[in-house]
């Protein structure tokens, strides 16, 4: 178990955090409710999503079941790719960067596996992701003169999201803020006539 109890700790504690905070709000709030933590900046907005991650949608029934097979199959690789780092003693930054996200994929497998069963309003591996934090933090109308969006009304930041999201965008920014940290190339030394050969 050498090397697993830091990274398994850390997926236990998102897991907790995650699901907890999603049975709280399934179990508290009705959906579209929500409350102000910081005025407009921080709300706590219940809402649920049928797809990826940040609400976006992979539709129909066939849809939402491949894309629920596929989050099974992607947890599966993520968790192989962390034995394989932990094992071959890779940077241990990128050990803690690949469990979060192997922590919050897992975070909202669970809900597309099971809430629809524990909450009665689908079978299984048709679930809703539970969904509730929002930062509105800048709102306004983008110039008539921007292509596409002129004259309509901007939020940032618009998605509502979970613990689950936030431990993967986390550890895919900070892998490919540290990337050059963590996938250094070894240096090889050339043999030359300068270089000294040891013979024993």
């Amino acid at each position: 178990m050498k090397g697993y109890t830091k990274p398994l700790l850390l997926i236990f504690i998102i897991l907790l955090v995650d699901q907890a905070s999603k049975t709280w709000v399934k179990t508290n709030m009705y959906l579209g409710q929500e409350f102000k933590i910081l005025g407009d900046w921080f709300i706590i907005h219940f809402t649920e999503n049928n797809g990826m991650a940040f609400g976006l949608e992979f539709g129909g029934e066939f849809g939402k079941l491949f894309l629920s097979l596929f989050r099974i199959a992607a947890v599966a690789g993520i968790g192989y790719g962390l034995h394989y780092l932990i094992q071959h003693k890779y940077h241990r930054g990128l050990i803690i960067k690949v469990a979060m996200i192997f922590a919050g994929a897992l975070g909202n497998i669970i809900d597309s596996v099971f809430y629809g069963k524990i909450y009665h309003y689908a079978g299984f591996f048709h679930g809703r992701v539970v969904d509730m934090f929002y930062f509105p933090i800048l709102k306004g109308v983008f110039p008539t003169w921007v292509p596409i969006w002129g004259g309509e009304d901007y939020i940032f930041f618009r998605p509502v999201f979970n613990v689950a999201d936030a431990a993967i965008s986390v550890g895919v920014i900070l892998i490919l803020i540290y990337q050059k940290t963590y996938f250094k190339e070894e240096v090889v030394e050339e043999i030359g006539p300068n270089n000294e050969v040891v013979e024993e």
